[in-house]
């Protein structure tokens, strides 16, 4: 029997965990200033006049609000220099400043009324005038649904609307110690959340069990629940994102189970593969080429080295065991890796054909998964951030197929 995986039941498994939240400390409003003075000092560099900050996790990064996008316009107007507004429906104004950290004026719009029209106005008050002959760069929050760049559009002679992509990548991809502290902390929480998990699992447990388990050690630890949840068992996993059914576990299946949570708004994202058993050779064998591929990307992970440089190493380790090539199956079917920090999906990638340079702060997951179609598959993903001397694991990964938790260590 796989070392760590069946023997206790679910009470005892939780009884394992406790609340791990104790002084983790969420971003404060210094940090967003920063924030937002990085942001301007790269507009003014690059003559971006100002961009709009779309509610959702930008608006969170750079202002300290938390705000659900809907079918209302709800954002603020980031200037290349002054202070933030606000843009928000009138009657939404008292709740907007209850959650607002970075104070700013909010310009209200009733329902009759177009937002649109309003942001085109409050760019002219803070004095970015439309100019046919040399059009103000504006930029649109690459978030912002497409409705709310459609209403702004006609409205817009003698600027030029472009994505903000820019900007706000710049700054969140590359995180501060703060954030690479909250994000350590959610991922201890989930790591012990997949030891717990592992340690309960039985003959004809079903995966919508385990996935309520792993909801309720997430909050034993201290997270509101699990930010998402994906079991499988036997030949499921060989489906990356999960199947529509029910499985039950039985003797010899793969195991892989992908979860996470939050912590002040920071995300983990935590896969592990295991054998509910003993494995065959074949799952051995193909488990410690997806360990192999992995510790491949990890090393390729240089500062100054372009993210796609890590996808090519891991490919390169799988194709040398008889994987791939590419895409193709029997194989990895998706890029290495990732960012996260406030959005589990986050520039930069780990993929063919970004270039970005690997630069400190910037954090990924690290997950080329191995799929056999009619089988099984394995993915390890454990994330790493990128320290002033290299790569630094946020986990310690899978320690073998025997003993995944390395607890007989």
């Amino acid at each position: 029997m796989t070392i760590g995986v069946g023997g206790k039941t679910a009470e005892q498994a939780l009884a394992t965990l406790s609340d791990m939240t104790a002084g983790a400390t969420p971003i404060g409003k210094d940090e967003h200033q920063q924030r937002i003075a990085r942001a301007q000092a790269y507009m003014q560099a690059n003559g971006i006049a100002a961009i709009y900050i779309n509610a959702g996790s930008n608006l969170l990064y750079f202002t300290g609000t938390r705000w659900h996008p809907s079918e209302r316009m709800v954002g603020a107007i980031l200037p290349a220099h002054g202070a933030v507004e606000y843009i928000a429906p009138a009657f939404e104004e008292s709740t907007l400043l209850d959650f607002m950290l970075i104070e700013g004026k909010v310009n209200g719009w009733h329902e009759h009324e177009s937002p649109y029209q309003l942001f085109i106005d409050t760019l002219k008050r803070m004095g970015i005038e439309s100019n046919a002959a040399q059009p103000p760069r504006i930029g649109i929050c690459e978030s912002a649904a497409f409705f709310i760049f459609d209403g702004i559009r006609p409205l817009a002679e003698g600027y030029a609307l472009e994505n903000a992509r820019p900007v706000t990548a710049h700054c969140r991809m590359r995180k501060s110690k703060a954030e690479i502290a909250l994000m350590q902390r959610a991922k201890d929480m989930t790591l012990a959340v997949h030891v717990a998990t592992a340690s309960m699992l039985r003959e004809g447990i079903t995966t919508k069990e385990v996935e309520e388990f792993i909801a309720q050690a997430h909050r034993k630890v201290g997270a509101s629940g699990s930010y998402f949840v994906i079991v499988l068992f036997g030949e499921a996993t060989s489906y990356p994102h999960g199947v529509s059914y029910v499985q039950t576990l039985k003797q010899g299946d793969t195991v892989l189970i992908d979860t996470g949570c939050k912590v002040h708004n920071y995300i983990s994202d935590i896969t592990r593969t295991y054998v509910f058993g003993e494995p065959t050779e074949r799952q051995r064998s193909v488990w410690n080429s997806e360990k192999k591929a992995q510790a491949a990307a990890f090393e390729a992970a240089q500062l100054g080295a372009p993210c796609e440089s890590v996808d090519q190493a891991a490919r390169r380790s799988l194709e040398a065991d008889g994987f791939g090539p590419g895409y193709k199956l029997p194989g990895l079917p998706h890029r290495t890796g990732h960012g996260i920090g406030l959005d589990i999906h986050e520039w930069p990638y780990l993929v063919g054909g970004d270039k970005t340079p690997l630069d400190v702060g910037m954090c990924f997951s690290n997950e080329p998964m191995i799929v056999v179609p009619g089988e099984f598959g394995v993915r390890h993903e454990d994330h790493f951030y990128m320290a002033e001397d290299g790569p630094r694991w946020f986990t310690k990964p899978a320690h073998s197929i025997d003993d995944p938790f390395g607890l007989a260590q």
